[in-house]
């Protein structure tokens, strides 16, 4: 009895000694093939499927960890609704637009909707962009499209175009993959506001007081084109030729318009306000120095008549008259440039060489355009 009770007390330190250790996945289902073989082995036929089998094993542990990542993960910027995304993107600006369309396809496509970049070159080019600089753009576009159709064989030699078709082919697959790009079409407005920031398009526009606010044109208005420079953010401009410097820099936004009307530089402008101008009325008309010359628009005022005495609107006969006088008040009084007069119902280009030539008129009807040729009023008047 007592060696029993000695063995038996033995066997309890030993087996106490023992960690315990939890059986691998594996030893699990081992464990349930000793069953299935004996039922194999006396009954020759399978009482349990394979599936069975693995669906009474332990789960992993696996599928926790993935339920608690996918709770702290949270919402991404792609399960946004298509409007709460668009409101979002709506107010990025140009460069952050761009670095937004890096980040995958799906934001791609978003960041370069035409609404987005529409609605951004109306905010910063609207009021510069005319008609002629939308005509410029359009034969931009003309010209990259005929570059585009040229063959590459035609741009190279017979050499270089077979061995660069064969290094399409020994290039690796990853290395191919990684340098794909979807290009941008060269019609959308993305590539215009892109064309017009680097300053890569040259397009038409006016520029106000030419050379810097030299004597010789003040309030005065010149056809040119003009390029961006975003660094600066002004403007470059050549002038036609036929003038005192062919390129002018520095030119801030305040000193360029677009063009009111579609008149080239050198030719006559159609007048169609002659007949109902009296005074008071604000004008811009044409005037060079030669024939050779291009126009340039001058900003005058609708004045009285020397024979008028200007005392009431009533008993005044200016516009009834058939000569206008316009006057520039920005030179001094006796300045033969302060005072002209024109035929409204025969009027041509008038002048000679000594005085220059004044050709076509515009009415000025807005406020604001009246206001903006008040900023640059020169201050003493010019002689």
């Amino acid at each position: 009895m007592f060696y029993l009770l000695i063995s038996f007390l033995s066997f309890i330190l030993l087996s106490k000694s023992f960690s315990y250790k939890r059986l691998p996945p594996w030893e699990a289902k081992m464990s349930l093939f000793s069953p299935f073989l004996l039922t194999w082995f006396h009954k020759g036929s399978l009482s349990l499927s394979f599936f069975q089998l693995f669906t009474l094993s332990d789960p992993p542990l696996k599928s926790t960890k993935l339920e608690s990542s996918d709770e702290k993960k949270g919402t991404s910027l792609l399960d946004l609704p298509n409007l709460a995304l668009e409101s979002i993107l709506d107010r990025l600006s140009p460069s952050d637009l761009c670095k937004m369309a890096n980040v995958c396809t799906h934001l791609r496509n978003a960041c370069e909707d035409e609404y987005l970049w529409e609605k951004r070159m109306n905010q910063k080019w609207g009021n510069l962009i005319g008609n002629s600089a939308c005509k410029q753009w359009h034969m931009h576009i003309a010209h990259k499209r005929r570059s585009k159709l040229s063959t590459p064989s035609q741009n190279r030699g017979l050499l270089s175009s077979c061995f660069g078709g064969l290094s399409k082919f020994m290039r690796p697959k990853s290395e191919s993959k990684g340098k794909i790009k979807r290009s941008l079409p060269i019609d959308s407005k993305k590539a215009w506001y892109q064309s017009l920031e680097s300053g890569k398009l040259w397009f038409p526009a006016q520029v106000f007081n030419r050379e810097s606010g030299h004597a010789g044109f003040m309030l005065s208005c010149y056809d040119a084109q003009i390029s961006y420079d975003s660094q600066t953010d002004m403007f470059k401009a050549r002038y036609p030729p036929h003038g005192r410097r062919a390129i002018e820099e520095n030119i801030a936004w305040n000193r360029v318009r677009a063009p009111p009307v579609d008149t080239p530089p050198h030719v006559l402008h159609v007048s169609d306000c002659l007949a109902d101008l009296k005074p008071g009325d604000h004008v811009e008309i044409q005037w060079r120095k030669s024939k050779e010359f291009s126009y340039g628009w001058w900003y005058g005022v609708i004045a009285h008549l020397e024979s008028c005495d200007g005392s009431g609107a009533n008993e005044c006969g200016c516009c009834s008259n058939e000569m206008v006088m316009f006057e520039f008040s920005q030179y001094s009084i006796g300045s033969r440039w302060r005072k002209t007069m024109i035929d409204r119902k025969r009027h041509k280009e008038a002048g000679n060489e000594g005085d220059g030539y004044y050709g076509g008129v515009r009415k000025v009807y807005k406020e604001e355009e009246i206001r903006r040729w008040k900023c640059l009023w020169p201050n003493p008047c010019v002689e």
